[in-house]
């Protein structure tokens, strides 16, 4: 009877432990990273002038020269005042985290370029990817009046201005259009700055400095105020914009007056 009984437990005993001690299968690399939804608008709009927008508010373009006295450029082609608002084109840090020791350090002193030789200029021919996908979008055919934002994640002014074009970008009601474009940067800072800060507007993405190349200037962040005929009026490498200093430079560089 005994031996009856062993012969019945100990095939029981094996199968449960086979259950226990056999490896689960390993999740889904999909389901264990879920795909996270871009923070920022689609780019489809930006090359349509925005729907409120009136041209004939807009500053005629003038000849190529420092725009007054807002112009922000420092001599030597360097940001002024900014506490390390840039960092060279192809440094070893560029695309840097956030928190690095090197994030957002100034400007070679060789840059090239003032203010003066991008005013009155058209936009770049750069085709750039949109970060929530789709076609890419050429800078040039972007309408104005716009005012478009170039930073990077591990740029502090970067950051600290942020929340303000975000802003501005409420603020505007369909007079202009506030584009970003993110450089020199990895995808998931963009993102994870973009989520944490609340920014919604269109983002475009350029994994290099092209941007700066084009315009010859050498300094993030970077702000370009364009026109409805799609030249840039002004220039802007002063550091970290805020409400007030947005506001002004829309009024004198776009016609349109917005809240600070």
């Amino acid at each position: 009877m005994q031996r009856r009984l062993a012969a019945l437990v100990v095939p029981v005993m094996l199968v449960i432990t086979g259950c226990t001690t056999a490896p689960e299968p390993a999740p889904d690399a999909a389901d264990s990273r879920p795909t996270r939804p871009s923070p920022f608008a689609d780019c489809a709009g930006l090359t349509t002038p925005p729907p409120s927008a009136d041209p004939a508010r807009s500053t005629p373009a003038g000849p190529a020269s420092p725009a007054g006295p807002a112009s922000s450029a420092a001599p030597g082609g360097t940001p002024a005042g900014s506490d390390g608002a840039g960092s060279p084109a192809g440094s070893d840090n560029a695309g840097s985290p956030a928190g690095s020791d090197n994030a957002g350090s100034p400007a070679a002193s060789g840059a090239t370029g003032g203010t003066g030789e991008v005013v009155g200029q058209r936009l770049p021919e750069l085709a750039l990817t949109c970060f929530t996908g789709g076609a890419n979008v050429t800078l040039a055919d972007v309408r104005g009046p716009a005012v478009i934002n170039v930073w990077a994640s591990w740029c502090p002014p970067c950051r600290e201005e942020l929340p303000a074009f975000q802003r501005l970008s409420q603020r505007a009601d369909g007079r202009f259009q506030v584009i970003g474009i993110n450089s020199r940067d990895r995808r998931a800072g963009a993102q994870s700055i973009g989520e944490d800060f609340g920014v919604r507007f269109p983002m475009l993405f350029d994994q290099g400095d092209s941007v700066q190349n084009a315009l010859r200037r050498n300094a993030i962040p970077m702000t370009l105020f364009v026109g409805a005929d799609g030249r840039i009026r002004h220039l802007d490498v002063t550091g970290a914009l805020d409400d007030a200093r947005l506001a002004e430079l829309v009024r004198d560089h776009l016609g349109v007056t917005v809240p600070a």
